[in-house]
């Protein structure tokens, strides 16, 4: 990898704490609403500064706001915020000139109804100096996404629109259009260009596609597109494509796709569009669900578009799922990558096909920037304390300090175990354990499952309502959070191997973890509780539904569950995934969608069961919740209470549902597992 002049690098080691302080403050859940965190942040053109967007809980709001601020990496003591009005300012370019900031933010004026004061998607040009925001664009209806080529000074937006069908049916439709229809209507995109010397706008492309995400070069020559026939996330797994449109021709055509002749599925996730300097390679990352992600460079340096792909450190996987692709110079691309709970920054070299970086012990990386000119880099991370910015370097200095207020509280000790599984497999996890643990005392357990499953639990700190992440280690509870079988960072056969063994590996794999930490003396096995979101409620249901469990668990909560696998194919947004796990549609795998739906275990159940989902979950739809809810109440008479966040997606949102979810457990957990009245 091309060594680049400077690097800015935002890290922190999730290394063991030291001893909490005996006067310190214990963690309650109200104190997850006083941390403030980092969403994105861009480094200044010429590497001296910092612009970044800062989230910050708002209880009149009853949600997470967004502002800008800008902090200089050597000269600049304290940050200094430029927004104040709450319009979540998100996705910052910094202008070429370095006297302003580019960001997208939601504006509003009582009593205003036309842009850009009316609340809609606008893109914004905020001074560095302290100046009000000025409005750089006025659409109707607002904008979806933008991007910045700081070379020619335009600036690219995409807006969305509906395109009705034309096929035999389209009039019938139109005449009955206030019923709902299946199809008929699809949303399409176009990207127009703004010159902002002269501000004029022109359309420049409208190709009756959804576009999911752009970016343009920095001259503006040319836009790469991730694009699909609509917008559903059905549609977007295996028939979207990379697109790239060029201003010499006024055409798009379509990147080389030969490299999905060799990937692990036929259901790709495509994201993280970079362009290098020089507008002649584009990298992007391929995401699937369970198999590891890759990196495609495609390349028209020289006629055709050509891909390759990114080769990896041994035993290292790409993190997808919205992770950043930077390029170092027009050669060098560095990107993500993640190792038994770590993750770090890795770099390729396309002359060379030379992969670098080493996973440094404890680190994990969450977002990295690079100069526009590929110099500085920056990273931002959590690990021993909470999020914040850092200067590379052998100290690590902090570039922000977004959380001073946690410096006296009584944090969990974070580390990376790992145990074997009943086949051998050595599994890895993240154990938290109280401030102040004593060796040898056996403590109640909570078991936090994560979701994807293509994802993993990571040895950092973090404050997690989902699935327990600190507050109930600091409530005196240990918490292990395995990565079972199907995570990321244990290499590409430890991941492929859930494939077709849902329901079975990965549960064997967590009962291994708790057996670990009761023989290790840490683990109380009467007092033993599961919890988790997503996969892991649906893991959380295997687990109480087996018969005759080595485990008996005192406690469940079963956030966004499935129960039913057949219906998670029908009714999930995202039946790619049912698709892959269970190697084809119900009808061609009835046993495997009858192995692994805990449907049929339900008259095992005597776990007394919390369970939580959001009232317009399209991810795991509630009526798998609702499944669960009524056999343990109705026929198995086992303890239960269904909680619905009305309106609420996959994930909660909302200041008041997430303080209920943590509130909930709490006491459940109290209850069930210490016998609190």
């Amino acid at each position: 990898m091309h060594h680049c002049r400077t690097a800015v690098l935002v890290i922190a080691l999730a290394a063991a704490f030291a001893p909490a302080r005996a006067d310190g403050h214990d963690v309650t859940p109200e104190d997850y609403f006083t941390l403030n965190a980092i969403t994105g942040f861009a480094v200044a053109p010429d590497g001296k500064s910092v612009a970044y967007t800062e989230a910050r809980w708002e209880a009149t709001d009853d949600a997470r706001k967004t502002d800008l601020w800008t902090v200089g990496i050597d000269t600049q003591p304290r940050p200094v915020r430029l927004t104040f009005d709450r319009a979540n300012d998100r996705n910052p370019k910094w202008a070429g000139d370095g006297k302003a900031v580019y960001v997208l933010a939601n504006r509003k004026r009582e009593g205003e109804k036309k842009p850009p004061y009316d609340g809609t998607t606008q893109v914004w040009r905020v001074p560095v100096d302290g100046g009000a925001p000025r409005a750089v664009t006025r659409v109707e209806g607002g904008i979806v996404a933008y991007d910045y080529s700081p070379k020619t000074e335009s600036l690219f937006y995409a807006t969305d629109s509906t395109a009705p069908d034309t096929d035999e049916f389209a009039k019938l439709r139109a005449k009955f259009d206030k019923v709902e229809y299946g199809s008929g209507n699809r949303k399409v995109s176009e990207i127009h260009r703004l010159n902002l010397e002269t501000w004029r706008t022109e359309k420049v492309i409208a190709e009756n596609r959804y576009v999911r995400e752009f970016d343009a070069t920095a001259d503006g020559s040319r836009v790469a597109m991730i694009t699909a026939p609509d917008d559903t996330v059905v549609v977007s797994e295996g028939q979207s494509r990379v697109d790239v449109w060029d201003s010499s021709t006024n055409k798009v055509t379509t990147t080389d796709e030969s490299w999905k002749k060799t990937a692990g599925s036929k259901y790709p996730w495509l994201e993280g569009l970079a362009w290098n300097l020089a507008g002649t390679r584009l990298a992007f990352c391929t995401v699937f669900d369970g198999y590891p992600a890759e990196v495609i460079i495609e390349d028209q340096d020289k006629g055709p578009w050509t891909a390759t792909r990114v080769k990896r450190p041994e035993g290292v996987q790409i993190r997808g799922y919205g992770s950043p692709l930077r390029w170092l110079d027009d050669r060098a691309l560095a990107y993500l990558g993640e190792k038994h709970g770590t993750v770090d920054v890795y770099g390729f070299g396309v002359n060379s096909h030379d992969t670098t970086g080493i996973p440094r012990p404890g680190v994990v990386v969450s977002m990295f920037e690079v100069t526009p000119t590929g110099g500085a880099i920056t990273f931002e991370a959590t690990g021993a304390s909470f999020p914040d910015l850092r200067e590379r370097g052998p100290d690590g200095k902090k570039i922000t300090d977004l959380n001073p207020h946690t410096k006296d509280w009584q944090i969990p000790s974070v580390k990376h175990v790992t145990w074997k599984a009943p086949d051998g497999a050595t599994v890895g996890g993240v154990l938290e354990l109280p401030p102040g643990y004593k060796k040898g005392t056996k403590l109640p357990l909570v078991v936090g499952i994560h979701g994807g499953p293509t994802s993993s639990s990571k040895a950092e700190l973090i404050f997690d309502p989902h699935n327990g992440r600190l507050y109930f280690a600091a409530r005196g509870y240990a918490a292990l959070y395995p990565n079972y079988r199907g995570s990321v960072g244990y290499g590409d056969k430890f991941l492929t191997d859930l494939i077709g063994n849902e329901n079975d590996l990965d549960v064997k794999d967590i009962l291994a973890g708790i057996d670990h930490l009761v023989t290790e003396g840490i683990a109380d096995p009467d007092r033993v509780a599961v919890m988790g979101w997503s996969n892991g409620g649906y893991l959380t249901n295997c687990l109480i539904t087996l018969k005759d469990p080595p485990v008996k668990f005192k406690a469940a909560s079963s956030g966004a569950g499935i129960v039913d696998t057949v219906a998670e194919w029908g009714f999930n947004d995202e039946p790619a995934y049912a698709l892959v796990f269970k190697r084809g549609l119900p009808w061609e795998q009835p046993d495997l969608y009858h192995k692994t739906s805990p449907t049929y275990g339900l008259g095992n159940v005597t776990t007394p069961t919390l369970i939580h989902v959001g009232g317009g979950d399209e991810r795991c739809p509630p009526g798998h919740s609702r499944m669960l809810h009524r056999a343990l109440k109705e026929y198995k008479k086992v303890p239960t209470e269904l909680v619905v966040y009305s309106g609420e997606p996959h994930g909660l949102t909302k200041m008041t549902n997430r303080k209920a979810k943590m509130e909930w457990d709490l006491a459940w957990f109290d209850k069930y597992v210490l016998g609190k009245k």
